[in-house]
């Protein structure tokens, strides 16, 4: 999902970054820090939970033998607004100059590890280069995702013209740091069926919206419930690490939701919300009180209509069972990707180098057409055929056919998948068959709750991600929201950074911070080791301007309407996207001049 490239010539973009007044005020404590326990009535069923021995939070920084200084440059070394990677003997560090003072952090983002001297440095941030996350160079707290950690300071001192950089050399190894977070103060008194925040759903909205509330003091009781049997997961790579178990990429470990007194009710399916009663059911019929909700569910995978789509072998990527079963079954043999999404696209490559064939069939006559527009999609496309990958375009799945095997028993007769139908008339040997044809918001078992859902199932929310009912919140993959740099066009955007973003916005409103959304949309895929970055919101873009080679890959695209560019995407090309990303968020549009 990231990775250095070869820097090719730069592209200028004709626009500043203005820098705005001071760093931010320190932060501090939410005055619902101290929260009394509820006192509501319990109802429904008791449900026990077993809370382990929590271990002690200790400052693993204060050990003074844990520490080192050195002397990394001359003060007339580095410019103001230049940043420098710089040793200190047993790690390293980023040192920055802004407004004339020096700065010194982590220098590799703690979500991939990209190098952030290569990021965008603005308005007292830094940027990373592959994926957008923004660190304060103050604080390293993380501003905007993805990622969930910010980043070890340092000190710096001056002493005769060199400046020196004294820091810990566990936070040096570890280039990440975890904010300091509340404790629940009184869990033993609650009933198991009443909670303060009650979260349904454990993707990043979820869990960043547990964890912000923490960072801010909030000491009573959280819980996130989930229909999944793991503990929150980074489910993207489903789709890009097809071999992954769950254990290798949850985002938090077990022992860190002991710590934090954050609980997780796995394998818990919430199928009634009564916002009047301030009331959850539960699938087995447990309920739970709550005082404020968010809703984070996600989506849920859209599937074929067509005979045989029950078959097995067919297969929606929606659990880590699902991916790695999908490589055991397509390994050496023959595979149909139905839709050329992003999901369908990243099976596609990933199965390259495993499958006997790989297929994609795809309604559009060109893949990612109304996303990258037509130039880059072909270019896209010509890089899977490349590599193997056949396209049956502008047609559709009219059967999927099965084999009868052997019976299992006397009484069962297993029905596999042996060859997808196209409506074209056209039949391909199949042994396994992923369908990537889009999702639908998780939001059917809201219809009686009082809380508004649109025509296509989406939780519309202001840009505190309040519902229409006060004490309700929804983020993620379900709500559409104003986006500030369209000027507050309602959009959904289900974006891995930005379910992050909205998760801590819906946090700080759970506790009546009043703090309104305001990041631009940033995403990445990977295929054939090489990455695509994109930010801003391109919908219904009406000019595409492309610099660079796109035949070789190594370009950057600006998405264009009505004269101003509104999404820009590049391959082979950091740390633009970042950069463009950093001009949309300081609030200055970017003309369709100042990049032609």
């Amino acid at each position: 999902m990231g990775g250095c490239f070869s820097k090719p010539k730069p592209v200028e973009v004709k626009v500043e970054v203005v820098l705005p007044e001071k760093e931010r005020e320190k932060e501090e404590m939410s005055p619902n820090g101290k929260a009394s326990p509820l006192a509501y009535k319990a109802n429904g069923t008791t449900r026990h939970y077993h809370h382990e021995e929590r271990p002690i939070n200790l400052n693993p920084y204060t050990n003074p033998k844990d520490m080192v200084e050195a002397s990394v440059c001359h003060v007339k070394d580095l410019e103001n607004g230049q940043m420098r990677e710089v040793d200190l003997g047993c790690g390293k560090a980023l040192l920055i100059k802004q407004n004339g003072e020096y700065y010194a952090m982590g220098h590799k983002c703690p979500h991939y590890g990209a190098p952030l001297v290569k990021g965008v440095l603005s308005r007292g941030r830094v940027r990373c280069p592959w994926h957008g996350a923004c660190f304060n160079i103050v604080t390293g707290d993380i501003e905007d995702f993805p990622g969930l950690d910010g980043l070890p300071k340092f000190q710096v001192k001056i002493e005769k013209e060199r400046v020196y950089i004294r820091a810990s050399k566990q936070a040096l190894q570890s280039q990440r740091r975890t904010k300091v977070m509340a404790k629940c103060i009184a869990l033993s008194n609650y009933s198991t069926a009443i909670t303060n925040m009650l979260i349904i759903g454990a993707g990043p909205a979820g869990l960043v919206c547990a964890e912000t509330l923490r960072q801010e003091g909030f000491s009573d009781r959280i819980v996130i419930c989930t229909s999944e049997k793991y503990l929150p997961y980074d489910r993207s790579k489903l789709s890009k690490s097809m071999d992954s178990q769950a254990e290798q990429i949850l985002l938090r470990s077990k022992e860190f939701f002991h710590t934090y007194d954050i609980e997780v009710l796995t394998e818990s399916q919430v199928v009634n919300v009564d916002t009047k009663s301030k009331m959850v059911v539960f699938k087995d019929g447990f309920r739970m009180e709550y005082n404020k909700l968010l809703i984070a569910t996600g989506s849920t995978p859209k599937t074929l209509t067509c005979k045989g789509k029950e078959l097995d072998n067919v297969f929606t990527i929606r659990t880590p069972e699902d991916a790695n079963r999908v490589v055991k079954l397509a390994t050496s043999r023959n595979a149909v990707i139905v839709g050329a999404s992003f999901l369908g696209m990243e099976v596609a490559a990933y199965l390259c180098e495993k499958a006997h064939s790989v297929s994609v069939v795809e309604l559009e006559n060109i893949p990612f057409k109304k996303f990258f527009g037509e130039k880059v999609g072909l270019a896209i496309m010509k890089l899977f055929e490349s590599n193997r990958v056949k396209f049956y375009m502008q047609t559709e799945v009219s059967e999927l056919r099965e084999q009868e095997g052997k019976p299992a028993k006397e009484s069962s007769i297993i029905s596999e998948l042996k060859e997808v139908v196209l409506k074209s008339g056209k039949v391909l040997r199949a042994d396994v068959c992923v369908i990537g044809i889009g999702a639908s918001p998780t939001t059917g078992f809201l219809k009686q709750s009082g809380v508004t859902i649109d025509s296509k199932g989406y939780i519309p929310v202001n840009k505190m991600m309040q519902t229409n009912v006060p004490s309700v919140f929804a983020a993620g993959d379900v709500v559409t929201f104003p986006l500030t740099f369209r000027n507050n066009k309602k959009v959904n955007v289900p974006h891995w950074q930005m379910a992050h973003m909205q998760g801590r916005i819906a946090a700080l409103n759970m506790l009546a911070q009043g703090t309104e959304i305001n990041t631009i949309p940033y995403l990445w895929t990977a295929m054939f080791g090489k990455s695509i970055r994109y930010a801003g919101n391109g919908e219904g873009f009406d000019d595409v301007i492309i610099q660079g080679d796109i035949e070789e890959l190594k370009f950057v695209a600006f998405y264009t309407r009505n004269d101003e560019v509104i999404a820009v995407a590049s391959m082979n090309y950091d740390p633009i996207v970042s950069k463009v990303a950093e001009v949309m968020a300081s609030g200055k549009a970017i003309r369709k001049r100042d990049v032609e």
